[in-house]
């Protein structure tokens, strides 16, 4: 072969090709294996599952016990399209499932389920087992790079250029959190070049940066445009370098946190979160982040209220705060009186300076109801999962996208968000079955 001419991997034909090995990709394989069907798996990794793995590392949560009606409220504006997926595959379904690889599960404080050993891999590992021995073949470190002028599905890899010619395609490529893992999003231009409608995809479950005390949302307009200038502003955004310094990475526990968008949407729960080096992420905060988001987008800033003593009432507070406290500074009496010490007291100070602490009604009103302000969400690849995607209206009740039939889409690259919780890979797992179910139709019937 002359030098210059590029190197080729042998070409392949096959009934079925899945286009990514996360969960979706991988049950998608499974429904199909089940059923008789030839199918082979491509991932642009060295090996599946990385996300599922990592989504394991502090305890695998594989779904939620809350009842179906329940369930299906999470995927706020998707209910209609992601309560018939989960009806035929739902939480008790993921438990079974799991039960027949020999994985018990227990339901946690919080009504979360996780694998009795809290562990991803050895779920993984047995899974993977189970489809090797269903038949379905693995391709590694293919990346997908999307269509043949004939129409075959086009990769790269380590030996060259592959194409792969399918009756009909799963595709399962991630959204474009976490892009080391493998997810980064990089098939909306080729699906979008198809004919397929995709929605921007933005950060779900994701952490802000939050706008420095004192300074105005107006303000970080001006940063923008005195950067566009070439002039470098002085910073607006994030704690200032002593709070950071001091608490970045340090978590708020038994908080609570309430906020109402423009639209009359609220969100209002009791938890905990951390401060990071610029703003806050955690759990909490992943629970209304897709508020905080969309009042960002229309608004450039959203503004939630903190309490730092949920179980206080408003009034016990003040009581406590006007407490007389003689010789003792008023971080100690902070500290005796209400328990109020560390990032807890930090942050007071942080918005209310020396002057505003010592005002006592200014004080307990800062306790119940802090106010603080986030500009911008975190970068997407830092985010646990991402919004938008391929929309549902560009797919039919199969998952088969109506511009290129014979192609199904699956997980998370679908246009909808779940919050934390186990919902997420439930709906993803569910997806793929559905497409897989599709594919068995469409090989039945218009593409036999």
């Amino acid at each position: 072969m002359p030098a210059s001419e590029p190197a080729h991997a042998p070409r392949l034909a096959c009934d079925v090709a899945v286009v990514g090995g996360g969960p979706a990709g991988l049950m998608a394989a499974e429904v199909l294996a089940q059923a008789g069907v030839a199918v082979h798996l491509f991932d642009s990794m060295p090996s599946v599952g990385r996300k599922f793995l990592l989504a394991g590392k502090g305890g695998l949560n594989l779904t939620h016990s809350e009842d179906h009606a329940r369930f299906a409220t999470r995927f706020e504006g998707r209910e209609a399209q992601i309560g018939p997926l989960i009806a035929g595959f739902g939480a008790q379904q993921v438990r079974e499932w799991a039960k027949e690889l020999g994985v018990d599960t227990f339901v946690g404080t919080s009504g979360r389920v996780f694998p009795a050993d809290m562990k991803a891999a050895p779920l993984l590992r047995a899974w993977l087992h189970r489809l090797r021995g269903q038949g379905v073949k693995f391709h590694m470190r293919h990346r997908w790079m999307g269509w043949t002028d004939e129409g075959a599905l086009q990769f790269t890899t380590p030996a060259g250029a592959r194409a792969v010619a399918a009756r009909a395609v799963v595709l399962a490529l991630g959204g474009a959190s976490w892009a080391r893992l493998g997810s980064d999003g990089q098939w909306v231009p080729l699906v979008a070049a198809r004919g397929m409608d995709v929605a921007p995809l933005r950060p779900a479950n994701c952490g802000f940066d939050v706008l420095r005390a004192g300074a105005s949302a107006g303000e970080t307009r001006r940063e923008f445009l005195q950067e566009l200038a070439g002039r470098t502003p002085a910073s607006t955004v994030g704690w200032t370098p002593h709070f950071a310094e001091r608490f970045g990475g340090q978590p708020f526990k038994t908080v609570a946190i309430s906020f109402t968008d423009s639209q009359g949407r609220s969100f209002s729960r009791k938890g905990e979160f951390v401060a990071t080096a610029t703003g806050v992420e955690g759990s909490l905060v992943y629970a209304a982040s897709h508020l905080l988001r969309d009042e960002i987008e229309a608004h450039g800033h959203a503004t939630f209220h903190l309490d730092l003593l949920p179980d206080h009432s408003p009034e016990r507070v003040l009581v406590e705060v006007r407490h007389p406290r003689g010789s003792r500074s008023l971080s100690s009496h902070l500290k005796s009186r209400l328990g109020l010490d560390g990032i807890k007291a930090g942050i007071l100070y942080e918005h209310l300076g020396k002057d505003g602490v010592n005002d006592p009604v200014a004080l307990a009103r800062a306790i119940k109801a802090l106010p603080i302000t986030v500009v911008a969400p975190r970068p997407i690849d830092e985010a646990i999962s991402t919004a938008g995607g391929v929309r549902f209206d560009a797919l039919d009740a199969h998952l088969m996208s109506k511009a290129v039939p014979g192609v199904f889409c699956a997980g998370e690259m679908l246009d909808w968000e779940a919050p934390t919780g186990g919902y997420l890979l439930t709906a993803s797992m569910a997806s793929g079955r559905t497409a897989a179910q599709g594919v068995l139709r469409w090989l039945g019937g218009a593409g036999a």
